[in-house]
């Protein structure tokens, strides 16, 4: 195992049960995790947009993203809020992860060239590695299935998952462009073995604004 893999798992490990707890527990203990992201969001954005006017935009669209977690979580008409947030967030994770490790493991042509570790068979196994962990956690743990009756057929719970990861990897390509513009390799080095908290959360901040809409406008 290289260093950079160590630190990178070391993190995640200190960082995930973090996040779930945080959305689990809501309240200021939610807000003030979201406060804190969003501020470092912010500086590492403003280090890596150079045009004016792109760097409101992202300000704007970073606030956007992080208020869309605090109204999801904070509905309470619904009860599946949790679980739903939990699903997105999941979803998010494992993009990423099946990318990494199915571009590591399998190699292949490149993707495209404003990311260039990234590999068709990444894309792959950002698209897999969702369905499969979604698929056993709502086959295995009877809880889990609550999430299910928010859809009409477990097909459309499969085209949501490749769906919100769809939109996970253009937030991470999207990301990925204005580093390569800016001639930086991470956001940030605030979280060793991602860099930036950017780094880490760049689908998801596309993802939760994409998920709060159909949320509210498709799914209840």
């Amino acid at each position: 195992m290289n260093k950079e893999l160590f630190y990178r798992i070391l993190s995640s490990v200190i960082l995930l049960p973090l996040g779930f707890l945080t959305l689990y527990f809501g309240s200021y203990y939610l807000n003030f995790f979201l406060l804190i992201s969003f501020i470092i969001s912010v500086i590492e954005w403003n280090n890596i947009s150079k045009n004016f006017f792109i760097k409101i935009s992202g300000i704007f669209f970073l606030f956007i993203s992080f208020w869309t977690i605090f109204l999801i979580r904070n509905d309470i008409n619904n009860d599946f809020k949790v679980d739903y947030l939990f699903m997105v967030l999941i979803i998010c994770i494992c993009t990423d992860t099946g990318g990494y490790f199915f571009g590591k493991l399998f190699k292949g042509p490149k993707l495209t060239k404003i990311s260039p570790n990234k590999t068709y068979t990444g894309v792959c196994g950002s698209f897999l590695f969702p369905l499969i962990v979604l698929i056993f956690l709502t086959t295995i743990f009877e809880k889990e299935k609550i999430i299910l009756s928010l859809f009409e057929t477990n097909f459309n719970f499969y085209i949501f998952i490749l769906g919100i990861s769809l939109v996970s990897q253009f937030g991470d390509l999207t990301i990925s462009f204005f580093k390569r513009l800016s001639n930086m390799k991470n956001t940030g080095k605030i979280i060793p073995g991602h860099g930036g908290l950017l780094d880490r959360v760049d689908g998801m901040i596309f993802a939760f604004p994409t998920a709060y809409i159909l949320y509210n406008y498709l799914l209840t």
